[in-house]
């Protein structure tokens, strides 16, 4: 409801940070669009080779403006199970789609036909670490749309960040969702309504502008064998307004203080939420589905950090 400026991830700012991998240097590039750019296994021998971070124009390409990907990869093994990480790709002009392994990980602004830039975005991007392959080989795809001037990742300190302290979260969920408009605040079943959104971030900012009203956000993900069995407690941040949160299909919590517009606080409220163990799955898919409502202004997930904590913990480190 309030104003405020949509930082994506605003939630890093109390984390510690160490850069593991430098993605600075030589990238592979390809000007036009096919999706099949996107996946691990794609013979990219013959691309050229582009210098990244520096506007193509700076790289042989000038005057280009339109679609163009950059291919690079990276050692897992560099990496541990046991941190969490950040790509950090600077700025990128006008807007992007991010690649892990043949999968989107992460977007900003909008592609054609309904054209966003996000050019004085920095683009820090959670990994999913059940993408990330630590005994190998892991393959970047950068999907970049450009309007005029300057194009491509044109500045910032490219590579891959090691979180030391991720705010206490065992699972940080921070990243894409799915994300869907509804008048009626029922699910929504037709999966061709549902689109990607980055969470946190208002909706505002990712294509929905001066919308008010419902929306539906939905993510899945999988819990690995070993995770604990003590209580947990799902954190999601700050919402604007209100929020029903169901885990696995079942409602868990909601926050609302049934004010009007100019009067409600709700949005000012950290959203803290126990996980009932048996809702928890350990050998399957488990989904968050959380239905929000905007009342004016700004909307939506807008603020972090997102994931999945020890309650005792969690609830300790925010009394402090």
């Amino acid at each position: 409801m309030r104003f405020f400026i949509s930082i994506l991830f605003l939630s890093f700012a109390s984390s510690a940070f160490c850069q593991v991998i430098n993605l600075k240097g030589s990238w592979k590039f390809h000007v036009d669009d096919k999706q099949a750019w996107a996946a691990t296994d794609y013979d990219d021998s013959k691309w050229e080779t582009i210098y990244a971070p520096s506007p193509w124009e700076d790289e042989g390409f000038n005057n280009y403006d339109g679609f163009a990907w950059y291919r690079k990869k990276f050692d897992g093994r560099k990496l541990s199970k046991e941190f969490g990480y950040y790509l950090n790709l600077g700025y990128i002009d006008d807007c992007d789609e991010v690649y892990l392994n043949g999968v989107l990980i992460a977007l900003s602004g909008m592609m054609p036909p309904k054209f966003k830039t996000a050019y004085n975005s920095e683009r820090k991007y959670p990994l999913p670490p059940d993408i990330l392959k630590y005994d190998g080989e892991n393959t970047l795809a950068i999907r970049v749309y450009d309007v005029v001037h300057g194009g491509g990742i044109i500045d910032g300190k490219l590579g891959i960040y090691r979180m030391d302290n991720f705010s206490g979260l065992l699972m940080n969920l921070s990243g894409l969702w799915s994300f869907a408009t509804t008048e009626d605040q029922e699910p929504v079943k037709d999966e061709s309504a549902w689109t990607k959104i980055m969470v946190p971030s208002s909706w505002e900012h990712q294509g929905y502008p001066r919308y008010d009203g419902f929306a539906w956000y939905k993510k899945t993900f999988t819990v690995p064998a070993s995770f604990t069995k003590e209580p947990l407690i799902l954190v999601l941040g700050k919402i604007d307004d209100f929020d029903k949160v169901y885990f696995n299909g079942q409602l868990i919590g909601t926050t609302n203080d049934h004010r009007d517009y100019g009067r409600s606080d709700s949005y000012t409220v950290e959203r803290m939420y126990d996980i009932p163990p048996s809702l928890l799955k350990r050998s399957g898919p488990n989904t968050i589905e959380i239905l929000v409502e905007d009342m004016g202004n700004w909307g939506g997930i807008y603020e972090g950090p997102i994931g999945i904590a020890l309650k005792a913990h969690y609830r300790r480190k925010w009394n402090d």
